[in-house]
């Protein structure tokens, strides 16, 4: 977001034919609050984050098993790792139903729905560049080739 930044003011960026408005940084920073949107986007920015995130909010709540089937690829290992620190910064509730065999359900709260929320627009930015990508990564790939 600094980076956005030319002489204090933050620059509107062109791309494409779409004008992008930067979202204005604060005027002094906290040292505190740079510290937690770090540790933020390296806890929910890596891929099993997101998928479950998507996965627990179109689907509601979800059985251990179920989410990962619906997630695709990944194992039990990484899945509980993932469920178990989403759980941990509020993103997901975790119940355990007093049944024989033991049923664990997950299900996203506020706190992960509203995250869910403002990733989205991840999705909407890659549905309106994918051809655009799809170029840039051929023309790469046709370079690298030579």
């Amino acid at each position: 977001m600094q980076s956005m930044l030319m002489n204090g003011k933050a620059e509107r960026q062109q791309i494409g034919a779409e004008e992008i408005a930067p979202c204005p940084p604060p005027p002094e920073t906290d040292p505190h609050l740079d510290a937690l949107v770090r540790q933020i986007i390296g806890r929910v920015a890596d891929k099993w984050t997101m998928l479950v995130l998507d996965v627990l909010e179109e689907h509601g709540e979800l059985r251990f098993t179920r989410v990962g089937e619906l997630v695709g690829g990944v194992s039990q290992k990484m899945l509980t790792k993932t469920l178990r620190q989403m759980e941990s910064d509020g993103l997901v509730t975790r119940t355990v139903h007093p049944v024989v065999p033991p049923r664990v359900e997950y299900q996203l709260t506020e706190l992960g729905l509203s995250l869910g929320a403002a990733f989205c627009g991840v999705w909407v930015w890659a549905e309106m560049h994918q051809d655009e990508i799809a170029r840039a990564r051929r023309t790469f790939d046709e370079k690298s080739n030579r």
